[in-house]
Formats: C-alpha cells, structure tokens, sequence
C-alpha cells in the first residue's frame, strides 16, 4: 500500500494489498488477532511511506541521530493503532467477508479521520493520495480526502471477495471516479484578468548550512538576485520560503527595504521568524510578511497548526513543573501558535490564504473567517524532509488541497519542490529539488467554490456511520431474530 504514495504513485498496488488484508481478517481468530493483524500492516505501511521522518534527526547526526531509529519505530507504531482499532472493531462485528467489506472500509475511514484530528492531527499518507497521478484525485474536490479514501478502500476490499457482483461493482467505483476527473480536466480554464504574474524564488539553503552564520548571508544574496533578475513582463509579487532570512521582524527592519527594491514595482511574500517581548516575556512565532514595494509590511500571518515536538514541546507546562533542569530549558524554547487561518488582504494583490509549511496537509484549515481565498500560498523548508520522498509527498498534498477547495496555489519551498499549482492540482511551473532559481508563472483563476470546500467533512463522516451503522443492524437482526417454534 506504500507503494501507493508519492513519488511512485502506484494506485494499483492498493488493489493488490486490500484482498490480502480481507482474507487474512477473515481467517482471524478473534479481536485480537484481528487487532495484531491492524497493527502490524500500519506499522509496515507507515514505516515504509514515512521514513524520510528520521531526516531531521541527521541534519545535525552526531547530536540527533541515534534518535532516528527510535522516531521511526515510534511513529509508525503510534500511528498503526488507527489501522488495529478499525480491524479489531470490524472482526468484533464480522458478519461474514461481504458485509464485513463494508464495515471495514467505513470504521478503517473514520479511523483515518480520527488520525486526522487527535493530539492536533497528522493526516499524511491518506489511502487517496495514491490517486494523485490519475484523474481519480479530482473527485476530492466533491468528497474530499476521506471520501475519496472510503471510495478506493471500498473498492480494494470488495475485489477480495473474488465473485462477479462485487467486481463489477469495485470497476464501477473506479470507473465513475476516472470519468468524472476525465471531465474535470478537460473543461478550459480561462485566464486570469487582469493576469497576475507570480515569481517563485528558490534558494536552495541547505538545511545543515542554514543557520551557519557565513552561509547565511549566501543564501540571503541568493534570494535578491533571484528576485532582482528581470522579467517580461515583471512580476507582480515575489513569493520566498519558509523562514527565507536570518534576521527578525521588528529588529531588522532596516534590511525590509533593501528585499523590496531587488523586485521593482512588485511586492514581497516572505517567511520570517517574529519576536513578540512585552511584559517580561518573549514569544516565537514562525511567520509570513508580506512587504509593499517600499519595504513597509502590510500583512503579518503567524503560523497557526505547529509541528509537536519540532516547532513546540506537547504539555509543556507539565513537562516544567517536574522540575528537571533539562527539560524545563526544553520547553522554554520554540514557537507560539498564532490565531488561526487568516485571509490576507493587501493592495495591487487578489486575497490569499496563506499556509506555512505543515499547514498544507490539513483538508480541514482552509476556512477563513474573513471569507474565501481567491489563491493559496504556501511557503515551506522541505530541506527537512530530505531528497527520497518527504518533499514528493508534501508537494502532492498542497496539490490536493487546491483541488478540494477550487483555488490555485502558490508555493515556495527553500530547497524544492517550488511549483505553481492550477485550481485541478496540476503543476504549470516547477522548480525540482536542490535548485537555485526562480520562475515566473500566471496566477491561474479561481473555480467557483467546490462541494467539499462548501460542506467540508460533515456529509462524509455522517453517510460512513448510516452505511456502517444500517449494515451492523441487519445483521444483528438476521441473528438475533426469534426463530417460529
């Protein structure tokens, strides 16, 4: 099923595991074997779509990476109790294979919801990305994400049943997702008008060599020349990475003018590290300015969903008050979390919401108080993730975020994969990894608001629980029914 996911993107492989898993849970012996049987496919499916998470712990090797190993193990075994629940609920309540398809494919889908949500949610490597390939991912402009995952487990599941009926009707589900997408692509987009021309730029700082204080200036120099070098036509907005420049917002400002004048006549997005002190405390947040053509900033966006454990330590206040020198000095460090999404309103640019980083795999924080977005724009440091797959599969996700909400996206990475994205999640211009460069791209237009962005996953989860729900009560009726003497 890892197969499944970005950069192979083998969908087929899903509908090779799926079977496997159905007759091995219906050969089970009991809930707990059901429960091993969930927890050691998740434990094998994230490990081997999630290893590029031992990467940050070998940026600085001889300090971090005997943590490596421990991190991997740790979370594909967390993460693999929202695939044991599901198929130890499932064979608690197995009616036989066929029904039991459906229940699996329903509890398996909330499960991933749940992994979506709790201790702030980490929804990477949902079964529908391995659709981002093929027209099938459009349909998550309909049902979204876990929609789109109940579809495909569905389908996986009932080809395991090997009779013609549900063959035919695993074909059906297939089918009308690709034909749908088929038409979805092929419907033009008409240009943006007036157009809007966006630079990307891309410094390619290696994360090892980031914060070293001689390289830093390199890398800063880097960013204006990319954005200085001359376009036709010029561009009406600059868009840098993640924490593109060394220095803080509020006690540099002196350098905002000098990155403004390296883009004539266009304005600047950039990621940058903000210190708020005031009475008596100082407090982090990892940002987005967005900068006038005299350096002066009209926009501040603090980002909001942090990474646990990399931008922030969980239950820090509990954490302190043990008392251990160690730890205390620990949690004292990293970044506040801002408000909340934001739309961000500037002159001489359409609204955008922006995303920083990790924000881009989450379906559900799209939604602004403020109003819809006319683009997203998501600035990243995917230098952590490595070359192998993090950067593929992050990339895939911010695709399938403008699917399910209809909006272009614009994304700057500092080490790549920096793309223009269209509102059908296909990319218009990209930048590969471990490039030093930018490019100019017109801002595709907007689509008028999709199904899912309007309704989000409320319909989804509700349809899972009646479908499960209506399939367990016909069983336990067939069984529980008072036979005539």
């Amino acid at each position: 099923m890892a197969l499944g996911q970005p950069p192979l993107s083998w969908p087929a492989a899903l509908f090779l595991a799926l079977p496997l898993l159905l007759w091995l849970l219906d050969g089970s012996r009991g809930t707990r074997e059901a429960f091993r049987l969930g927890w050691c496919a998740g434990a094998g499916y994230f490990a081997a779509s999630l290893f590029w998470i031992v990467e940050p712990f070998l940026v600085d090797a001889p300090r971090h990476g005997w943590m490596a190993p421990f991190a991997l193990l740790g979370m594909a075994g967390g993460l693999a109790l929202f695939w044991a629940a599901p198929f130890a609920l499932a064979r608690r309540l197995w009616p036989g294979a066929g029904r039991g398809a459906v229940i699996l494919a329903c509890l398996w889908t909330l499960s991933e919801y749940l992994r979506s949500v709790v201790l702030t949610g980490f929804p990477w490597g949902l079964t529908a990305y391995a659709w981002v390939e093929t027209p099938v991912i459009q349909a998550a402009a309909l049902v979204g994400p876990h929609g789109l995952g109940f579809l495909t487990l569905l389908a996986g599941l009932l080809v395991g049943l090997a009779s013609r009926r549900a063959l035919a009707l695993a074909v059906l589900v297939v089918a009308s997702g690709w034909g749908f997408g088929a038409w979805q692509l092929s419907r033009p987009l008409a240009p943006r008008d007036p157009p809007v021309i966006v630079r990307i730029v891309q410094p390619d700082a290696e994360q090892q060599a980031k914060w070293v204080p001689e390289k830093q200036m390199e890398f800063y120099r880097r960013l204006l020349a990319e954005t200085a070098a001359p376009g036709d036509p010029p561009p009406d907005v600059a868009i840098w990475p993640e924490t593109a420049v060394p220095f803080v917002l509020g006690y540099s400002d002196d350098r905002l003018p000098e990155i403004a004048a390296a883009g004539p006549q266009a304005r600047t997005i950039l990621g940058i590290r903000r210190l708020d002190a005031r009475d008596g405390r100082e407090d982090w947040f990892n940002s987005l300015v967005v900068l006038d053509p005299a350096g002066i900033p009209r926009a501040v966006y603090d980002k909001h969903h942090l990474v646990p454990f990399g931008e922030y330590i969980p239950l820090a206040g509990a954490i302190a008050h043990l008392g251990i020198p160690a730890l205390t000095t620990l949690t004292a460090q990293g970044f506040r979390p801002g408000p909340g999404p934001h739309l961000v309103s500037v002159p001489g640019l359409p609204p955008f919401l922006p995303l920083i980083c990790y924000e881009a795999i989450f379906p559900q924080g799209l939604r602004a108080p403020e109003g819809r977005a006319d683009w997203l724009v998501q600035v990243t440091n995917d230098a952590w993730f490595g070359e192998v797959s993090g950067p593929y599969q992050h990339l895939a996700q911010a695709r399938v975020r403008a699917i399910e909400q209809g909006l272009p996206l614009a994304r700057s990475a500092n080490t790549g994969i920096s793309a223009m994205i269209d509102p059908k999640g296909r990319v218009t211009e990209r930048l590969g990894l471990g490039v030093i460069g930018h490019f100019d791209a017109p801002l595709p237009p907007a689509l008028p608001p999709t199904a899912y962005s309007r309704l989000g996953d409320f319909p989804v989860l509700a349809a899972l629980i009646l479908i499960c729900g209506l399939t367990v009560l016909k069983f336990w009726n067939g069984v529980f029914r008072r036979t005539p003497r």
